[in-house]
């Protein structure tokens, strides 16, 4: 079996974590870290077990039933692996991760410095370079891992760095403008579950989708790398996802911290790291910050456009690599500047949908060996799980009527974001009945390619 030395394990390690590292992950953590407060620390123990765990189980989970998102769908069927497959990646792709990159590295890292009136047209300049170096640095996916691993990421977390030192080695301030320097107190229902509240935004954050979408760019690497063989992928796909997790705790330490000592309440996590990051190094603060946004978009923009186009060729052989990319990213940028609200408030609902769909089916993976023929488990758990869920997204979406009601007053852990877990608990032991049709036959599962 080929062995990678430490330098090739950190490169990927690091091309992960970046990656996964998008603008979301920057701004929530601030944001959770200013209402925790001093309980900041048992939040952010919530948050990554629930998003930068279960993006590395996700990614674990493809790599050990095979090599694609696909190939852990057939878990059930066929059709329901492309079904899963096309539904994520298009949600995580142009429908909603990836013009959010555009329009959000352009929000934090250019508007605060244009004049308002010649906002449209900054926009269309900035998101139109920003595709277009996405498809340039995505067009070779064998050099991801190199440009993204060994250069952006880099630059990434020296930008974070500088950021987190300045607020750990600077006096109180208390200014009109903003006052930071020492922890405040914990508010809402960071006061009394800090770990569980925290647990509910690692899952808002929904990067477990895209553990799923990314195992393709690992297993890319690693085979650029000579290792070829099934046990050495699923071994090193291990140890880099251990890696990326923990170069993502460390980074969210930093922005959670800055937000626990800020003590004037922004509209977001972005609107305070660049209050914060001006306060502390005037204007090469709003500099530092918007570099760090910047790589952090483009990082993402990069897996994903990489990860959608790889798995759309395999699906539709007769059309290239590069027509995919340029297409994603063309139609990416156009709703970046167009409609792109609009999307979100139809996308968020439809991923809190899926979410607990992916979680529950990269969970019951690790037990196929258990679970065996018998088809019927995989099916009932994610069926009640998205039942519970679709509730769930109905009641956030403000749509209200009986089951709401009854969800709210009777659905256990309904409260925290995670209803569906006893009925996904429930939809297993009913999938274990032996009458079920489904169970008397064999599982068709794709080989490992």
């Amino acid at each position: 079996m080929k062995k990678l030395n430490l330098k090739q394990l950190l490169s990927v390690s690091l091309t992960l974590f970046a990656i996964f590292f998008g603008a979301g992950n920057m701004i929530f953590p601030p944001a959770m870290g200013q209402l925790a407060g001093d309980n900041f620390l048992a939040a952010l123990a919530g948050f990554i077990l629930t998003d930068a765990g279960i993006a590395i189980l996700g990614m674990i989970a493809v790599v050990l039933v095979g090599s694609s998102m696909s190939d852990l769908g057939s878990l059930v069927s066929k059709k329901f692996a492309l079904c899963l497959s096309v539904g994520i990646y298009l949600l995580i792709g142009p429908l909603f991760a990836m013009p959010r990159t555009g329009s959000a590295s352009f929000e934090l890292a250019l508007l605060p410095y244009i004049p308002q009136e010649y906002t449209w047209a900054f926009s269309l300049l900035f998101t139109g370079c920003f595709f277009a170096l996405t498809y340039y640095l995505s067009s070779n996916p064998s050099k991801v891992v190199d440009v993204v691993g060994q250069y952006m990421t880099p630059i990434l977390l020296l930008s974070i760095l500088v950021i987190f030192l300045g607020c750990l080695f600077t006096e109180p301030v208390d200014t009109a403008a903003i006052s930071y320097g020492t922890l405040g107190a914990p508010q809402q229902d960071y006061s009394s579950i800090p770990f569980f509240k925290g647990m509910m935004e690692g899952y808002l954050a929904l990067d477990g989708p895209a553990g799923l979408a990314f195992a393709i760019i690992v297993i890319n690497a690693l085979k650029g790398y000579g290792v070829q063989d099934k046990k050495g992928i699923v071994k090193y796909t291990v140890f880099c996802g251990i890696g990326a997790a923990l170069f993502l705790s460390v980074v969210y330490f930093m922005l959670s911290y800055a937000g626990a000592i800020t003590a004037t309440s922004f509209s977001n996590g972005g609107a305070l790291l660049h209050a914060l990051t001006t306060s502390l190094f005037g204007p090469v603060g709003g500099l530092i910050l918007g570099l760090a946004v910047l790589m952090a978009c483009l990082t993402t923009s990069i897996g994903l456009t990489t990860s959608f186009a790889d798995y759309f060729t395999e699906l539709l052989p007769s059309v290239s690599y590069k027509k995919i990319a340029a297409a994603v990213c063309l139609f990416s940028f156009v709703i970046s500047n167009v409609g792109l609200s609009q999307l979100i408030r139809f996308s968020l609902p439809v991923l809190m949908m899926i979410y607990p769909v992916t979680v529950v089916l990269i969970v019951l993976s690790f037990f196929k060996k258990h679970i065996a023929h018998r088809r019927m488990v995989y099916v009932g758990s994610m069926v009640m799980a998205f039942l519970a869920s679709f509730i769930h997204a109905l009641d956030t979406a403000g749509i209200s009527f009986v089951l709401t009601q009854w969800a709210k007053e009777y659905l256990p852990l309904y409260a925290l974001g995670l209803g569906w877990v006893v009925p996904a608990l429930i939809g297993v032991c009913v999938g274990l009945l032996p009458f079920w049709p489904m169970n008397q036959k064999n599982v068709d599962i794709i080989p490992y390619r």
